[in-house]
């Protein structure tokens, strides 16, 4: 009901995109970013007072210069890698495995950070078009998160169609509400924001040196216009073949989309003249005036008396920012599952879920999301803080490995002119998007980290280590798991089998004819002496059906059931050096939920423990009561079953 039918692994060519599909799947979050990457960098140079505010033109320039070098130099990777895993493959192949683990930690960071950033984003559109909902983004940004992850897991092609949607509804609005203001520019119509005439209140003077900061400052705020761009390289596997060149072509409409956008959004802040701070007071405003965001405070000039496209506008702003963390839910899972394949990450991510996705990451992204939310209190400037870094060091490392990778074709291949001169272009793409990516990442960590980035710059390195770590745990398990080449099958001297009863029940019963079975060296029945009184009775029984089973008593005067056996079992392990020793348990089944919680559950603790006695072999004799069982089952007068007899 929840994530539809399982599919069959012979459908999974079923699930390939096509580029119409693949732009909302993976380029969601690059598009929608131009809603906010405007006024991250209007909030920054409003610091200095709307004398500074021109600033935002450079920052602007800077971004778009480095929006078309990046998109350009990831078309290269999608061809030179099209089995998908983006930094992280470029660098292992490249730079080695600390550079490859550096590109992965930063990855999995920028991804559940682009999940929270996205829908937290999203539901401040939604707010900033009903005020009303203000006091509930918490619980909002949740009840997203979790519906996006439903979503993912019943499907990547699935999730794609509803997805375009408000992917193509944002492009296509923005568009509009462009024309819009072309046509009030072009009649001479004076048009400002409703925030034109509040003050900017400046926070300090900034010249030389400070200047150069904020301008810098304002630039790595904005660079979230980048975040997800990588996207792409790394799900080339999803794409319908071609592959490198629908994932390559998707990439460049996406680039132009996200440069066009960001451009005019821009251009209209500046022309309307939008104001915007981090605090309300910081406008002369109240402090609980609902802050209207720089878009909607656009759209709303734009559109003029034509309200109704205003709203239209923002729920397909709400709508594609919260659907930008689908570029997230497929990124993480996927890369997460190369990981797993390599051995630095859990193996349960490796491993596709009912409808063919990798059902483990995206829960376990959808989790640590929400985890994060919740400690941020769903707060945009908070968390928008803790963007960006993660994306840069992945960038970096990415065009410096497909340098690298130029430079190993180069030397392979033969003298064919025209193909080396395609490589060196190829080549000089990735350099040039290697020193720019390179150098923003100074600037963005010189300008972030005392602004919370330092979270993230923790948050990598520990997430690193984690993944040597299992790394090191799979090898050192593989090679205590190793056959040596003369190794045989072991044979134990004897097999000495205790069976647990406490009465002599049905279930005992089973589980003594099933010893039997076994024809073992020795066979005995053991049972904890908590209650001496129970012990006569289960003797007098013992005795009146005949059990030709030597019952053992072990005393515990401290009422322990576990501990008692796990010494008998000792000592028979003792007494029979080379041999095995079997516990058999029996464990009647119940067929309610309610009704485990009637029962003490003995046996799953006892089972527990033996697990770490060594050379203990356990058996679990099942013996299912009535309402475990089928109707069909139930036609014997004292409640078993044929089969169960």
């Amino acid at each position: 009901m929840m994530v539809g039918r399982p599919l069959d692994s012979a459908r999974l060519g079923e699930t390939l995109l096509p580029k119409r599909l693949a732009l909302p799947i993976f380029c969601s979050d690059p598009l929608s970013s131009v809603a906010y990457a405007t006024e991250e960098i209007l909030l920054v140079v409003a610091l200095g007072g709307v004398a500074l505010l021109h600033l935002a033109w450079y920052a602007a320039a800077g971004i778009v210069l480095l929006l078309i070098v990046v998109v350009a130099s990831y078309r290269q990777t999608c061809y030179a890698y099209p089995g998908g895993g983006g930094a992280y493959i470029v660098s292992a192949r490249n730079l080695g495995p600390t550079a490859a683990l550096t590109s992965a930690s930063a990855l999995l960071v920028d991804y559940v950070l682009t999940v929270a950033v996205s829908v937290v984003s999203g539901v401040a559109a939604i707010t900033s078009a009903i005020p009303s909902l203000s006091g509930h983004n918490v619980a909002l940004s949740v009840g997203f998160v979790a519906l996006l992850a439903l979503m993912n897991l019943r499907g990547v092609r699935e999730s794609g169609r509803v997805f375009a949607v408000p992917t193509y509804g944002f492009i296509f609005f923005v568009y509009l509400m462009f024309a819009f203001a072309a046509v009030r520019t072009a009649t001479g119509a004076s048009v400002r924001a409703e925030s034109a005439a509040l003050p900017l209140h400046t926070v300090s003077v900034y010249s030389g040196l400070a200047l150069v900061l904020l301008t810098m400052r304002a630039f790595a705020s904005g660079c979230t216009a980048l975040t997800g761009v990588e996207a792409i390289s790394n799900g080339v596997p999803a794409f319908a073949r071609p592959k490198s060149r629908n994932a390559a072509m998707t990439l460049s409409i996406m680039g132009f989309f996200s440069v066009t956008m960001f451009a005019g959004i821009t251009v209209l802040a500046m022309a309307y003249r939008v104001h915007v701070a981090a605090e309300p007071g910081e406008l002369g405003l109240a402090p609980d005036t609902p802050m209207p965001t720089a878009l909607s405070q656009i759209a709303r000039a734009a559109f003029g008396d034509v309200r109704f496209l205003f709203y239209l506008l923002q729920a397909f702003t709400a709508g594609v920012l919260i659907l930008a963390a689908n570029t997230a839910f497929n990124g993480f899972p996927m890369l997460a599952s190369i990981l797993a394949a390599d051995g630095y990450a859990p193996r349960q991510l490796h491993n596709r879920g009912d409808r063919l996705v990798f059902s483990n990451g995206v829960i376990l992204l959808a989790l640590a999301a929400i985890g994060l939310i919740v400690l941020f209190d769903a707060e945009l400037t908070r968390l928008i803080q803790l963007y960006i870094i993660g994306v840069f060091v992945s960038f970096t490392l990415s065009q410096a490995g497909m340098v690298r990778h130029w430079r190993t074709v180069l030397a392979e291949r033969g003298t064919d002119t025209a193909l080396r001169v395609r490589h060196r272009r190829s080549q000089a793409i990735n350099a040039v998007g290697a020193v720019l990516t390179g150098v923003v990442l100074i600037i963005v960590l010189i300008t972030k980290f005392t602004h919370g980035a330092w979270l993230v710059v923790i948050a990598m390195p520990t997430l690193f280590l984690a993944m040597r770590g299992v790394r090191q745990h799979y090898r050192r398990v593989a090679e205590e798991l190793a056959v040596a080449p003369d190794a045989r099958p072991w044979e134990p001297a004897g097999i000495h089998v205790l069976v647990l009863v406490s009465a002599l029940n049905a279930p005992a019963l089973k589980a003594l004819g099933y010893a039997r079975a076994m024809r073992p060296a020795s066979l005995n029945a053991l049972t904890v002496a908590v209650d001496p009184s129970d012990v006569v009775g289960l003797r007098e029984q013992w005795d009146a059906h005949d059990i030709d089973v030597p019952l053992q008593v072990r005393s515990s005067p401290y009422r322990d059931f576990t501990q008692p056996v796990i010494n008998h079992i000792l000592d028979v392990a003792e007494r029979h050096p080379g041999g095995a020793v079997t516990v058999v348990i029996p464990e009647y089944i119940v067929g309610h939920w309610w009704e485990h919680l009637l029962h003490n559950q003995s046996a799953l603790r006892l089972k527990a423990r033996l697990l770490f006695t060594p050379g203990v072999t356990v058996i679990n004799v099942p013996f299912r009561l009535a309402s475990s069982r089928r109707p069909r089952e139930r036609d014997g007068r004292d409640g078993w079953s044929v089969r169960e007899r």
